[in-house]
């Protein structure tokens, strides 16, 4: 990023507020000078600027013919440390957390809103227990039941001996085995509820700024008409705030989610806990019927009656109302947050106790009863998709936006999605367990010693390769359409730049640039066949696994010798790709623990899919916004309250969308003396469109209604970024300007000597533009509001009570902090 540079001599004191977006970035790069300092912040988020603007705040004269830039960096909150590669692991669970805010807009219909978010939260459990009985099946099954139960496999792997059936030893029992082994998925819930803790207490504890309509203008000192007019607007505003009617981002509770997410946790964590001890009853409650053992059959059905009391307790939880928005929620419901996981685990212990009770008549044979366990929950996740996807087509009224994605429909079909991902992770480990168990041999084909995964997870890893094949298509298309795009944007190209002498492959660039900048544009439609696709096959997969009771390369042994061929095709590479995926996973993750700069590209992933609050998964990666867009307000408040300033906020692509998001937090009288600069900008085309109750155009245009000045930027070769589509509002002119040549220039000039690069989502203050609309917006916006001098410590005593116990100490009038 190039140095803020200088605005016309107009208004009084300014500040200019950088936020960058994917990917971070230096404040050195932002301010455009080595010599920065941490003017307030951590090493997680801080606010930046150049060292000679330090005490900026002391000094308004020198800054009177131009803004104090000021850097916000919040690149650590995605890609700080390498253990967060380990987020890649939870991917389905933020998939699934952004189908909660893909909801469309529904005046009128609070019932239809509850119902989504309940649904929502029912797939994301299901995502929960998914995971944990995909454990329960490699430790539990493949491991101690299978291998350790056979001869032949056991002998090979020397770390199992303790457990072979064939040794006789004190833990060879089948159901000591399994009590034993059940520490591993057990251990893997108890992480998942430790990491959603630890972030819990770092991220949604952020409390933002309260006193959303007490922001009131001091008096003026001095006899200035302008600044007479912009208090008596600022005082009318402040009447008018009673009357508004807040937006859903506006809300003073959006970004303080502890109470749900530590509701959730509970819950999650229970229903983890009761799978696990469900696996195992199961398991020891089929031998005991069998031999007809009536003290421990009596035991086991009074468990599982206690699983299905404590399950129902769960789904309560579960389904209960949702957020608490329109106030901030500071309760915690200690009792059930704390007794919840903890009657669960009492409960699990009980069943490794009942399980690992002494049989010597037992044996292990075949496969525990896994099949009907991923059965059901597929049915389950299936049926609560189509259902979801109903009430969408509900809530999604005729006459809405057009650009919608999926006219409604993209909440179900991110959700399909995420059960997708959570069914490869899950199917992925046991296929390339069950791989590494039974030696060279497909798992359930026979050979070596027959190790096995429940035959749905063969079923469902052989539809891969359809599902890849179906995908084919619309790349094609896609792909033959671009080309023919770039083909035809030549001559718009040439007319552009205004070009007397052309060069082909200079202009076949930029319009190959600007085609496939259009790509993004068609990610509804592949994200739609694929979720569409994967609905389908996954009912097929289900279909045939129980209609057949074998594997799709057995299931086919009678019929024509193609169809058999390519049954046992489908099979054997949909086992190698399903594992390879999970390996890929594990590498990804492996690689950014330890490379930087694989870590930083991981973390663009977390900028977009975990900007929103964990409303549905408390296992998703922590949400990000529920510091940064507290930081932005608290920085934003305090500085038109201490200094009475004007104040510009410019945001690159995520960093847009946080910066919108700070607005829309802060209290209207606020609101009017702040300057909202967007570039690169997916506020309409992501955000509008995928979350359209949120950033759709009746919110973003009420937020340029709010706002005093908004300009947006934009270039045909950013794959991201895109005009926001919000027209003039009275005297106000649209928020878009006319869209930014890329490259500057189209060939050499003397001002460019060397051709200019095509820039894309980058650079965007490179552009001359940029500087220049950032002036106008300053020029717009009311004059500096005069402080008494006598007031000054009544004025920071009052900022200090809107900030609340959270705000970092002030040190001087800059908020420079002593670290």
């Amino acid at each position: 990023m190039t140095p803020a540079s200088r605005a016309p001599k107009s208004g009084g004191a300014a500040l200019e507020l950088l936020v960058h977006g994917v990917g971070g970035a230096t404040p050195q790069a932002m301010l455009g000078d080595p010599r920065t300092v941490r003017i307030t912040g951590d090493t997680t988020a801080a606010m930046h600027r150049r060292a000679d603007d330090a005490d900026a705040e002391d000094h308004p004269e020198r800054y009177a013919d131009g803004p104090v830039p000021e850097a916000y960096v919040w690149s650590n909150l995605t890609s700080g440390n390498g253990a967060r590669a380990l987020w890649l692991l939870l991917l389905p669970f933020m998939v699934a957390n952004l189908a909660h805010w893909m909801r469309p807009p529904a005046k009128g219909h609070p019932r239809l809103v509850r119902l989504y978010g309940t649904l929502v939260r029912l797939v994301a459990l299901t995502l929960t227990v998914l995971l944990t009985a995909a454990a329960c099946e490699v430790a539990l099954d493949l491991t101690v039941w299978q291998c350790a139960g056979s001869a032949v496999c056991a002998e090979d792997r020397s770390w199992l001996g303790f457990l072979s059936a064939e040794r006789g030893g004190w833990w060879s029992q089948p159901g000591r085995r399994l009590a034993l082994a059940a520490v591993v998925p057990a251990a893997l819930v108890g992480l998942l509820w430790y990491l959603s803790n630890r972030t819990w207490s770092a991220y949604e504890a952020q409390r933002p700024p309260t006193g959303y309509d007490e922001d009131t203008p001091p008096e003026p000192v001095a006899d200035d008409p302008a600044v007479e007019t912009a208090v008596e607007t600022a005082v009318e505003t402040v009447v008018e705030a009673a009357a508004e009617v807040r937006p859903a981002l506006g809300r003073p509770g959006f970004w303080y989610g502890r109470r749900l997410v530590a509701r959730l946790r509970a819950a999650h964590t229970a229903a983890g806990f009761l799978t696990v001890a469900a696996a195992l009853t199961g398991a020891a409650a089929r031998h005991d019927r069998e031999a007809t053992s009536a003290l421990l059959d009596v035991l086991a059905r009074s468990l599982q009656s206690a699983y299905i009391v404590l399950g129902a307790v769960v789904l309560w939880v579960v389904c209960r109302r949702g957020r608490s928005e329109k106030r901030l929620d500071l309760r915690l419901e200690r009792a059930l947050v704390s007794w919840l996981p903890a009657g669960s685990l009492i409960l699990l212990a009980l069943a490794a106790l009942h399980t690992g009770w002494s049989r010597p008549e037992w044996r292990s044979a075949g496969t525990l009863p896994g099949d009907a366990t991923f059965g059901v929950l597929t049915l389950a996740q299936g049926a609560l998709v189509v259902a979801l996807g109903a009430v969408a087509v509900l809530l999604h009224r005729p006459g809405q936006d057009a650009r919608t994605a999926l006219h409604g429909l993209g909440g179900p079909a991110v959700a399909m999605l995420a059960c997708a991902l959570a069914g490869v992770m899950s199917g992925g480990v046991a296929q390339r367990v069950a791989d590494w168990l039974d030696g060279p041999g497909t798992p359930g084909m026979g050979g070596g010693s027959a190790i096995a995964p429940p035959v749905l997870l063969s079923w469902q890893a052989s539809v891969i390769p359809v599902l890849l094949l179906l995908l084919l298509v619309p790349a094609v298309v896609l792909g033959v359409r671009t080309a023919r795009a770039a083909r035809g944007l030549g001559a718009v190209v040439e007319a552009d730049y205004r070009t007397e002498d052309p060069d082909p492959v200079r202009t076949g660039r930029i319009a190959a640039a600007r085609a496939t900048a259009s790509l993004t544009d068609a990610a509804p439609t592949l994200v739609g066949t694929v979720s569409a696709a994967t609905l389908l096959l996954g009912a097929g997969s289900v279909a045939g696994a129980w209609a057949s009771e074998n594997v799709p390369g057995r299931a086919f042994d009678g019929a024509h010798p193609a169809i058999a061929s390519v049954a046992a095709t489908a099979q054997s590479l949909g086992s190698w790709m399903i594992g390879f995926g999970f390996l890929l996973f594990v590498t990804w993750g492996r690689r950014a623990y330890k490379d930087a700069s694989a870590r930083r590209t991981i973390g663009i992933l977390w900028d977009v899919g975990t900007f929103w609050p964990r409303a549905a998964h408390p296992f998703a990666p922590p949400c990000y916004a529920e510091r940064a867009v507290p930081d932005l307000t608290w920085r934003m408040s305090s500085w038109t309250r201490h200094t009475g300033g004007r104040l510009v906020i410019s945001g690159h692509s995520q960093g847009s969308v946080l910066a919108a998001a700070a607005v829309w937090q802060l209290p209207p009288a606020t609101r009017r003396r702040v300057a909202l600069l967007t570039y690169g900008s997916p506020l309409e085309r992501l955000y509008g469109r995928w979350f359209p109750a949120y950033f759709g155009p009746g919110p973003l245009r009420a937020l340029y209604g709010t706002l005093h000045c908004w300009s947006n930027l934009h270039r045909p070769t950013d794959p991201i970024g895109g005009p926001v589509r919000v027209p003039a509002v009275g005297d106000k002119p649209a928020v878009d300007r006319a869209p930014l040549l890329d490259p500057v220039v189209y060939g050499r000039t003397p001002e460019h000597p060397l051709p200019e690069p095509i820039l894309g989502h980058s650079d965007y203050q490179a552009d001359p533009a940029f500087a220049a609309e950032r002036s106008v917006l300053l020029d717009r916006l009311p004059p500096t509001l005069p402080r008494p001098r006598e007031a000054e410590a009544d004025i920071d005593a009052d900022v200090d009570a809107d900030c609340g116990a959270d705000r970092p100490t002030d040190q001087g009038s800059s908020g420079r902090s002593s670290g």
